[in-house]
């Protein structure tokens, strides 16, 4: 084959036309017979070859798809792919030149949408050269912050890959390219003078004007004689109209205020790094030498719950308005709402393939019922509760208030700081956790007792009242932005919020940094620990049925269980709260009296204060032993002397309620 580079062959059927051969890396003797025919206005390889030994790229083929007269009347006006490739065959064994014809299948492209065969030609249009502004964009491009990190570096070798750009489209609508053409020569007509005509006509008229003005309405004669023609006639209106990829790529000069200006955020699919995210970067470097945006968002695809692509040909797209509305069957297509699927998308791993169908929609709506139960408990338990009347300040709050507060600090900062780096999947994550863990599991189930058996207005039970309300604000606002239905359905059922105007007009979350003390972490943490002693010893039994003792040698530990019960034995402390129990005794040394036969329950605990310089591993026993008092018809705890006598806390509380 190399020696037949740079050698010379007759034409099949243009006598005296001679055709070189010449050395291309895309023909192979793997492949075909390692000598092929050269088209270079119909193939990109071709084109290429042809561009590189100066080879003219004449096309022979019309829009419609029909040899032009250039092709010789055999051929022309004759559709390529039909009469006219039996013409060729034709006009090949006129020649003697053909040896062999077969029908042989093939790969060859065909448009995906009619799903029909294409030709490919070569057309006049315009481009933009990439490669004058490619090295300012992938420099503007590493200061922009993009979420994953992995996608910057896709973009920026898409970008060293690109070569021109053509921005121009040959279709029945778009917006016009405005330039002009001599009609004899073809010369474009475009310049400062004209395209500011176009402008002020556009302005007024939409750019509709273009296709239904006349010319002498869109060129002046003036623009006429300073490019050097004589008479606007002479000119006509170009037919190209805009790349729908530059109409987008621009729309940041007119969604932003100042030219100066850029936008926060892009947010799209993975596969608009080679389109939108691109177009928008090239033309705002080009126009003012910056990016257009200061992030960059790039989101995976969507595919069926078992992972198949979606597509509209195959027809197993997923329909937002079925979900959210329903289907013609309910029963096959129930209507899952809003709030469900924006759920959905947030837990998702949105950086990745996700996946969507009946399951992962009925997980998303069972996850939503338990915030919404959560949610309930606390609006249920502040029907009687002001916060500007009521609240009590976090100084004289229970330490397990106090340590709830503490939470809610920790997680308002940890959720603001998820959104900012657009991971709702965190934001989802920290919600169910603070929501399950810490509330329902934890604080709800100890301060039940506070809530329904103390006095109304005693201090202890608006203790709890104040944080549930700041609990359920700080818990509403961070996943407003994800469920605003929700939160804005909880605003409205707020008793003292009669007048407000709702989640979204009154800001962020309003965690106090003041709620923060770490500190309190170690006394209720330790408490906890002991608890969970005391509950693994009974296995399951009512706790209420049970006094626990603990026992704690003196330090440390000792002093912060002090701090939450400074009498030796409490049914009403708030370490007894913490218990569970009916009543909680707490000592240096294990009492003489214990039951040979008690089951002692042995732990240790590391006690962390200062950020580490107070460090101190503390042992500890824990003894559950049956409560010997009858259980209180009131409160339900083993505190009252007779079953059918309320507890004396009970019967004060009463008491309190007869005088008023």
């Amino acid at each position: 084959g190399v020696d037949l580079a740079d050698g010379s062959c007759a034409h099949p059927t243009i006598p005296g036309r001679i055709s070189p051969l010449l050395p291309a890396n895309h023909v192979t003797m793997a492949k075909g017979t390692g000598l092929v025919h050269t088209a270079p206005a119909h193939g990109m390889e071709d084109y290429s070859v042809a561009s590189h030994h100066q080879l003219p790229t004449d096309c022979l083929v019309d829009e419609g798809g029909f040899f032009t007269e250039a092709a010789g009347p055999e051929l022309r006006n004759k559709n390529v792919l039909e009469e006219g490739n039996e013409a060729v065959i034709q006009m090949l064994q006129a020649a003697g030149s053909l040896l062999k014809e077969e029908k042989y299948v093939h790969s060859y492209p065909y448009d995906w949408r009619t799903k029909k065969p294409m030709i490919i030609r070569a057309s006049k249009q315009w481009f933009v050269n990439t490669a004058s502004v490619k090295a300012a964009a992938q420099e503007v491009l590493k200061k922009v912050k993009v979420i994953p990190t992995s996608a910057v570096n896709r973009m920026l070798d898409m970008l060293d890959r690109r070569t021109f750009w053509c921005i121009s489209r040959q279709r029945c609508w778009g917006v016009p390219i405005p330039v002009f053409y001599q009609k004899n020569t073809g010369e474009c007509l475009i310049n400062s003078e004209t395209i500011t005509d176009v402008i002020k006509i556009v302005e007024q008229q939409g750019t509709d004007a273009w296709w239904t003005l006349p010319i002498e309405q869109l060129l002046s004669k003036e623009a006429v004689s300073k490019a050097g023609g004589h008479d606007v006639l002479d000119y006509v209106k170009g037919q190209d109209v805009l790349d729908i990829w530059f109409d987008s790529g621009t729309s940041w000069a007119h969604v932003l205020e100042g030219a100066e200006q850029r936008a926060d955020t892009y947010l799209e699919g993975k596969d608009q790094l080679g389109g939108w995210f691109q177009s928008s970067l090239l033309t705002s470097v080009a126009a003012r030498k910056k990016a257009p945006y200061k992030t960059l968002v790039v989101h995976g695809f969507t595919l069926g719950e078992k992972g198949e692509k979606m597509s509209k040909s195959i027809g197993n797209v997923v329909d937002p308005d079925v979900v959210i509305n329903g289907g013609e069957d309910h029963s096959k297509d129930p209507p899952y709402g809003a709030d469900v699927l924006r759920w959905w998308v947030a837990e998702s791993n949105v950086f990745t393939e996700v996946l969507i169908g009946p399951v992962v929609l009925n997980a998303a709506r069972d996850d939503i019922n338990k915030l919404r139960n959560t949610l309930r408990f606390m609006l249920g338990n502040m029907a009687d509760f002001n916060p500007e009347t009521d609240s009590i300040p976090a100084s004289e709050m229970y330490i397990v208030d106090q340590y709830m507060l503490h939470l809610l600090q920790d997680y308002g900062s940890k959720v603001t700081e998820a959104y900012k780096e657009y991971d709702y999947s965190k934001v989802v994550r920290l919600l169910q956790a603070f929501c399950s863990r810490n509330l329902s599991n934890f604080y709800f189930s100890i301060i039940k007792d506070r809530l329904y058996c103390e006095e109304e207005k005693d201090p202890k039970r608006r203790s709890c009242q104040t944080v549930l309300a700041e609990a359920l604000d700080v818990v509403v606002r961070s996943f407003a932005p994800i469920l605003p239905h929700l939160a804005e359905e909880v605003f409205q059922h707020l008793p003292y919020k009669k007048d407000s105007e709702g989640v979204f007009r009154t800001g962020w979350i309003k965690a106090s940094s003041a709620w923060k003390k770490p500190g309190i972490e170690e006394a209720i943490e330790g408490a906890c620990a002991m608890r969970d002693s005391f509950l693994g010893s009974i296995s399951g039994k009512n706790a209420l049925e049970y006094e626990v003792v603990i026992v704690i040698e003196p330090g440390l530990l000792f002093e912060l269980m002090e701090a939450l019960q400074a009498e030796e034995t409490s049914s009403v402390s708030q370490l007894n709260e913490i218990m569970m129990a009916s009543q909680t005794t707490l000592l240096s040394e294990l009492p003489k009296e214990t039951p040979a036969d008690a089951n002692i329950i042995k732990g240790t605990f590391l006690i962390n204060l200062e950020g580490g310089d107070i460090r101190e591993e503390s042992s500890y026993k824990v003894i559950a032993l049956p409560i010997a008092k009858a259980k209180c018809p009131r409160c339900r705890r083993y505190t009252s002397d007779s079953s059918s006598t309320p507890c004396p806390r009970c019967l004060k509380v009463i008491a309190g309620r007869g005088s008023t």
